[in-house]
């Protein structure tokens, strides 16, 4: 298959398998434990159906949206993924110059190939987001947060939704390990090549287990850590229940990003679209925006 040839997802999906090596594939494409909750993803969302109405001009249309006070030209964007750099050497500077040119927006992970600087410099036009992770050290955290607010990030994208780092098969059978040439370049870590194959003690995203990436302690008192330290808007990435939905509008989100990590993660937990539904009509009024991450390839 030709790159050529693609037409539609599963094409470039197949065509990435076939040109990645394990190492890279692996990562990309395992979810967690038996992967039911990554399967539901895909087949949650084939089951929806469109209800069409005819006889309506639609000689104009327009498919754009205000998303956060921000217009993007289409109501997708690119969730963050960590490590580009496996996919091509571009990496997300490769990412965020397409996004910038579909005019859409482009949530750059903390655990990029290139600096979030870096990033924004490659194409300052385009709509981008920081995804953090809130780290046992604050400090490092909140340095992230005052270099993705000067650097002209719009939102601060909180991920929720790890509590432990998922155990994938395919990592435990074969172990992963960084390419020498590749670093989480937001946290200065230039040695990402160790391997272990305990998912345990593994390096997640080439940085750490969940005691080293993301603290455990967090809690909803920390939106109000986070508010006092920025002026950018708060989104929660990983809300999946109505209850969590309005506590987040009680301590003052400006979004949700309803999402289940793409399966890596917890596996057992409903798919994206499923609860969707139930959560706009929870807090609809009262957020801004209620956002839902699809791609169940997302890590």
């Amino acid at each position: 298959m030709s790159s050529d040839s693609l037409v539609c997802l599963k094409d470039f999906e197949k065509y990435a398998k076939e040109h990645l090596n394990r190492n890279s594939w692996g990562f990309f494409s395992a979810g967690a434990e038996g992967c039911q909750t990554l399967r539901d993803n895909e087949e949650a969302f084939r089951r929806l159906r469109l209800r069409p109405r005819f006889l309506r001009d639609v000689s104009v249309r327009d498919m754009s949206a205000t998303v956060l006070g921000q217009r993007v030209d289409m109501p997708i964007g690119i969730s963050p993924t960590a490590n580009q750099g496996l996919a091509s050497p571009q990496g997300e500077i490769g990412t965020a110059k397409a996004a910038a040119q579909f005019q859409t927006c482009m949530i750059c992970s903390t655990y990029s190939n290139f600096t979030m600087e870096d990033i924004m410099n490659s194409s300052p036009d385009g709509l981008k987001w920081f995804q953090l992770y809130v780290r046992p050290d604050r400090e490092t955290t909140a340095g992230l947060v005052r270099r993705a607010e000067r650097a002209g990030y719009k939102a601060l994208v909180l991920t929720v939704d790890l509590p432990i780092v998922g155990r994938r098969y395919p990592d435990l059978r074969h172990g992963f390990s960084m390419p020498p040439h590749l670093r989480v370049a937001n946290l200065g870590n230039a040695d990402l090549s160790q391997n272990k194959k305990d998912r345990n003690e593994a390096l997640d995203y080439g940085m750490g287990g969940p005691d080293q990436s993301s603290d455990i302690a967090l809690s909803w008192k920390d939106i109000a850590w986070l508010r006092s330290i920025c002026s950018l808007p708060i989104i929660l990435k990983g809300i999946l229940t109505a209850e969590d939905a309005r506590l987040a509008v009680q301590h003052g989100v400006d979004g949700i990003l309803v999402s289940n990590h793409g399966g890596r993660q917890l596996d057992g937990v409903p798919a994206t679209v499923q609860p969707s539904s139930r959560l706009c009509s929870c807090v609809i009024t009262f957020a801004e925006k209620v956002m839902t991450q699809n791609n169940s390839r997302t890590p």
